[in-house]
């Protein structure tokens, strides 16, 4: 876990995380793909039959890889890549029954969930065909099997699969975009105040979220939200990317954080979803906090003492109301305190038992803890979390740590 996190803080000078796997929909680009001829391999445990499916399929321009059993099909597929299987379901140690041939099937599909096999049979019944089929065979062929009817339904699938691989090229292209777009609304480089530390985590459960953070340093004040959009994914990115257009000029302004949460709940009232924000304003030289918060998730406020305050104020999540009253209230700032900043994506994160983090561990680390930096504290916490949750988040996690120091 330790290596994870580690990883995970050099993107972006830490700023952007990930834990998810890579976009790259397909190790060949689509003009790749395009320039060589479908590769098809064949598995038969009778060296006639393969030879006689490969001169087949040679003459309507197919290469083909042959393989005589499953130890060498599986190994085949582990090494190369192909736009086909065509499948015996009979091999020597199982003869009749297609038992051998369905479990490698099974094993096929877990390795890769979209190539295409056809699989073929001489001892064929309704029961295999159905059995195959639903363990994710594309076609059945009975043998002695028709020249004809193979080869339609070969093209068939290799076209369809080269297809949906377009598809999955072009909307991986789209995802980066749409990852690189949302990057690009949030910080580079935190602001660094007077007299403070601050440290940011921000890991979306699906490439791109609804959780939103920004740090914004004025003349006198620094303004400091955190936000969460109901909802993850590209839905949720989408308003957020909406609200972040709205709340950045105000930010800059040093608006009021009630005055703020009014402007936006108005902004987004007809936007049929919900957003939780805080929104504060911090004096680090007068070492005080302005905030309201629309029904976000409290914020920790931890003493050097290790007594700890939740950041609560009566204001409702953006967009629920017509309009909304937020009020602000108003904390000191302790040298050596704490303040925490989180989304729900954190403390909901759960353990194979289905158990969340909470509030209370996450309260405890930050007050067990209070001593260290801000980014000692983040990655503290961070890989607690991460750990609980096995490093499989179910939403959008944001951390937000701001250390005055003593």
């Amino acid at each position: 876990m330790e290596t994870v996190i580690h990883l995970l803080a050099d993107e972006t000078r830490g700023l952007w995380m990930h834990p998810g796997p890579s976009l790259d929909a397909d190790s060949h680009p689509e003009s790749s793909f395009a320039s060589h001829p479908p590769r098809v391999l064949i598995a038969d445990d009778q060296a006639t039959v393969c030879e006689a499916l490969r001169l087949l399929l040679k003459s309507d321009g197919y290469e083909t890889e042959l393989v005589s059993g499953p130890a060498s099909l599986l190994d085949s597929l582990e090494r190369s890549d192909f736009d086909l299987v065509l499948l015996d379901l009979n091999y020597t140690r199982d003869t009749t029954s297609g038992r051998e041939g369905l479990d490698l099937l099974t094993r096929i599909r877990a390795m890769d969930q979209n190539l295409p096999v056809v699989v073929m049979t001489a001892w064929s019944n309704v029961d295999l065909a159905v059995e195959a089929m639903r363990r994710g065979a594309c076609d059945f062929v009975q043998k002695p099997w028709d020249n004809k009817q193979v080869l339609a339904s070969v093209r068939h699938h290799v076209e369809r699969h080269r297809a949906q691989r377009r598809e999955r090229s072009y909307l991986s292209a789209e995802l980066n975009d749409a990852i690189e777009t949302q990057r690009r609304f949030l910080p580079e480089q935190l602001p660094q105040p007077s007299g403070c530390d601050i440290a940011v985590a921000y890991l979306p459960a699906r490439f791109v979220g609804g959780d939103y953070f920004d740090v914004v340093e004025g003349d006198q004040h620094t303004a400091i939200c955190v936000a969460d959009v109901a909802g993850k994914g590209l839905p949720a990115a989408l308003l957020m990317a909406n609200l972040q257009a709205a709340l950045k000029p105000q930010m800059q302004r040093a608006s009021s954080p009630g005055a703020v949460c009014r402007d936006l709940n108005l902004h987004v009232r007809h936007s049929g979803k919900f957003i939780s924000l805080f929104h504060a304003l911090l004096d680090a030289e007068a070492r005080r906090l302005v905030y309201s918060n629309a029904g976000h998730l409290p914020p920790l406020l931890v003493r050097a003492d290790g007594s700890c305050d939740r950041l609560l104020s009566e204001g409702a999540v953006l967009g629920a109301f017509e309009t909304w009253n937020y009020e602000e209230r108003e904390v000191p700032l302790e040298p050596g305190s704490r303040l925490v900043l989180y989304t729900d994506g954190m403390v909901e994160a759960s353990n194979a038992s289905g158990q969340d983090f909470g509030e209370d561990r996450l309260r405890e680390l930050a007050i067990a803890n209070r001593h260290q930096t801000a980014e000692q504290l983040k990655q503290t916490i961070l890989s607690a979390v991460m750990r609980h949750c096995g490093s499989q988040l179910q939403d959008d996690a944001t951390l937000l740590v701001i250390a005055l120091r003593d």
